[in-house]
């Protein structure tokens, strides 16, 4: 079983940038896709970005697109958030979560389909 934790969130005003970052442990990270994804105060988990085992495939939600950029260091066992221009509506809890399937072909964005998950980190953006 692996296990996450994610870091980096915080308050931050519109227009600013946070980098949040997903460290894992317990199995081979490097073979699964990772995921980042966030829950706004009653509203459904969203997913926001994921990446390939490779690191060579990424995807994005639109609301999203053009302003965060997903990365990962397989040496380091860690996938990164880079969010940039962050409007207020970005704020909730973001989690990463690891795929379920080891090496999957292509990317998904189902939270279903991804095994476990972090407890996530609080972002916040003041208008």
């Amino acid at each position: 079983q692996v296990q996450l934790e994610e870091s980096g969130g915080g308050l931050v005003q519109a227009g600013g940038s946070l980098r949040l970052s997903c460290a894992a442990s317990g199995r081979t990270f490097s073979s699964y896709a990772m995921g980042w994804f966030r829950q706004a105060p009653g509203k459904e988990r969203e997913f926001v970005a994921a990446i390939s085992w490779s690191g060579r495939a990424t995807d994005y939600a639109d609301s999203v697109k053009c302003r965060v950029i997903i990365s990962r260091d397989n040496a380091k066992n860690a996938v990164y958030l880079q969010m940039n221009s962050l409007e207020p509506e970005d704020t909730a809890v973001y989690f990463c979560a690891v795929d379920g399937e080891v090496r999957r072909p292509f990317l998904v964005r189902r939270w279903a389909d991804f095994g476990s998950w972090g407890q996530g980190t609080q972002v916040t953006v003041s208008s």
